[in-house]
């Protein structure tokens, strides 16, 4: 820590970072977004073609320009953001809400497992293909 953060500043400082920015300022105070879904740590973020330069749009902060451009080129989960980021995943839940409210990127959710088809069905459909 600086010498001036060891003095009681009211500055939070790491020596190699310079000033570090707490995540509820980057989410200003949010705790959740105002899209209705939750966003599961495997939904898939993926952008939309409205956010192909993110950069030049003045209202985003830095962190949403960084979550459209790591999925630009491949679809990212919320973990694989938060991970990327190095941020928490209720920030990065926050910012990604953020970013589908202006459109610059959508959501995929996972398919519930009741959704999904049961394993003996698909056996059943390998053997009876094997079969042919």
């Amino acid at each position: 820590m600086s010498e001036a953060g060891r003095q009681g500043s009211p500055h939070w400082f790491d020596d190699e970072a310079g000033p570090v920015v707490r995540p509820y300022a980057m989410t200003r105070g949010r705790t959740s977004s105002a899209i209705r879904h939750r966003l599961d740590l495997i939904a898939l973020v993926v952008p939309e073609p409205a956010a192909d330069d993110p950069g030049r749009d003045q209202t985003l902060a830095p962190e949403h320009v960084e979550i459209v451009e790591l999925c630009s080129e491949t679809p990212q989960s919320i973990a694989e953001l938060a991970a990327g980021l190095d941020l928490p995943v209720g920030v990065v839940r926050v910012l990604v809400g953020d970013l589908v409210e202006e459109e610059l990127v959508h959501v995929t959710r996972p398919v519930p497992p009741a959704e999904l088809p049961d394993e003996s069905i698909l056996r059943e459909v390998i053997n009876g293909l094997r079969a042919l």
